[in-house]
């Protein structure tokens, strides 16, 4: 009689443990039925969103915009060679920009010295035909001082007039500083330094004319 009711205990408590078992169990299936309910919206969500996509009207194709001077922040990009127009005779020159030359210089020509005002003046023929019966380009400017200039190949040094003169490159406007020399010999009448280009530009020395058109 004591084995039975031995017996019947231990049945009993197995089935409470398979009964615990089983309500685990349902536990983790509902939750897998709630994560699976959480996934199921998030599809039909995503499914929306690219059904409007693809309803969306094409936007129209943007217009190819005006192609805008090369520039580097606030620093317009130059290349190592641009054309300048000078403001006071209104001809244009090529000018080669240096980085390596702290000043900038024009090829000044029959250079005279005057007073006007009581200042000194000078006057100079920057033309650069070198025919016989070519018309000189004079300007005028006031002295503003006068420049020691000592040449790579000498330790030599020159004292060279200095003026100040409106120069347009692009769409940039400046009254650049420029020492006047005989520059017949070189390949550009026009040599712009680093003082006339720091703070407004940078120098591309792999291009050629980016803000400007070559002279023809």
């Amino acid at each position: 009689m004591q084995a039975v009711k031995s017996s019947e205990e231990n049945l009993s408590n197995q089935i409470s443990s398979l009964k615990l078992s089983i309500d685990n169990q349902n536990d983790y299936i509902e939750s897998l039925e709630d994560q699976l309910g959480i996934m199921s919206n998030r599809v039909d969500n995503l499914a929306k969103q690219n059904a409007r996509v693809l309803l969306a009207p094409k936007q129209e194709e943007e217009q190819p915009k005006p192609k805008a001077p090369v520039s580097n922040g606030d620093l317009v990009v130059l290349g190592s060679i641009e054309t300048v127009k000078f403001e006071q005779i209104n001809q244009t020159f090529e000018a080669r920009i240096d980085t390596g030359a702290a000043t900038s210089s024009l090829n000044a020509i029959n250079i005279q010295e005057f007073e006007r005002n009581g200042n000194t003046w000078v006057k100079f023929n920057l033309s650069t035909d070198k025919a016989e019966d070519a018309e000189p380009t004079w300007i005028e400017a006031p002295l503003i001082r006068y420049a020691k200039v000592r040449q790579s190949n000498t330790t030599k040094t020159h004292r060279r007039a200095v003026i100040e003169l409106w120069i347009n490159l692009g769409d940039v406007r400046e009254k650049a500083q420029f020492t006047l020399a005989d520059r017949s010999h070189m390949t550009h009448p026009v040599l712009l330094g680093r003082e006339f280009i720091k703070d407004i530009a940078l120098v591309d020395v792999s291009k050629e004319f980016i803000q400007t058109e070559k002279q023809q």
